[in-house]
């Protein structure tokens, strides 16, 4: 009998979601951006189409492949809590959409800001049932982007 994995059902982030991310960010054009858990990149790549430089986390293989298909910048497979203590250069920015099951929230918003460059911006996409001490909240729907800004 073959064994089959546990595969996470994609839940990417919605139009509207993408879309207000992009207008609060507003201009990104040159600036450093980090796609963690970043599923089918759908973020990154509309942070490489805005002109930032960016850095696409996942840890499913075959959707790193995808990504690596349509991305020109670098695709990096493993986990995001891991290659947040290895970065090369301090992100500007860094996007964080785990999946809903993900336990390890304090662990991610500590490491993330810890990477950041100072005044850096770490967003957190996530179920509205989920509270965290942000900066700053924004709701849609079932899904809230938390903020915290890095301070220098």
């Amino acid at each position: 009998m073959k064994k089959t994995r546990k595969v996470q059902k994609l839940r990417p982030t919605s139009s509207l979601v993408k879309n207000a991310l992009f207008n609060i960010l507003g201009d990104i054009e040159g600036l450093y951006f980090v796609d963690l858990f970043a599923g089918t990149g759908q973020v990154g790549l509309e942070a490489e189409r805005r002109g930032a430089r960016v850095i696409y986390v996942e840890k499913n293989p075959a959707r790193v492949e995808e990504i690596k298909k349509r991305a020109k910048g670098k695709v990096i497979r493993g986990d995001a809590l891991r290659v947040l203590e290895r970065l090369e250069e301090q992100p500007d920015i860094i996007f964080a959409d785990p999946p809903y099951n993900f336990d390890r929230y304090k662990a991610l918003i500590e490491k993330s800001l810890r990477a950041l460059s100072p005044g850096g911006l770490f967003i957190l996409e996530h179920d509205k049932r989920k509270r965290f001490d942000a900066d700053e909240e924004r709701r849609y729907g079932d899904t809230v982007l938390s903020f915290w800004r890095k301070v220098a």
